[in-house]
């Protein structure tokens, strides 16, 4: 049903960014994140729990880079899906090795489904 919705709305011209995102479908894409990030502890990455609103670098027992720690960044829409695109370009000096998410849609529906894991 949501690709007939994604069809109609780029054949009326609307672009899919304003189109609301899919908590379900990024948690599919969650999973690509899961090899370094649990939710509700920290591993190779630092527990995704209530990282939306969460200034960077302060999720506690984790060992963030200084970069991240002071980057003065708080997780909110813009700032996660720039860190998406590849975090090294929206902060060199990050210890993260991610390539980033290409698809914008991907990286919405991603967001949303952070602002779920409360």
């Amino acid at each position: 049903m949501r690709a007939w919705v994604i069809v109609a709305a780029l054949s009326a011209g609307i672009p899919t960014s304003v189109m609301a995102a899919d908590a379900e479908a990024g948690k599919v894409v969650f999973h690509k994140c899961q090899v370094c990030h649990q939710l509700g502890k920290n591993a190779v990455g630092p527990n995704l729990v209530g990282v939306f609103g969460r200034k960077a670098g302060t999720e506690p027992g984790y060992n963030y880079s200084p970069a991240v720690k002071n980057s003065g960044i708080t997780w909110d829409d813009a700032n996660l899906d720039e860190w998406l695109q590849g975090p090294k370009k929206k902060l060199p000096g990050t210890k993260m090795l991610f390539a980033g998410l290409k698809d914008a849609t991907d990286r919405a529906n991603v967001i949303e489904y952070l602002k779920t894991q409360k």
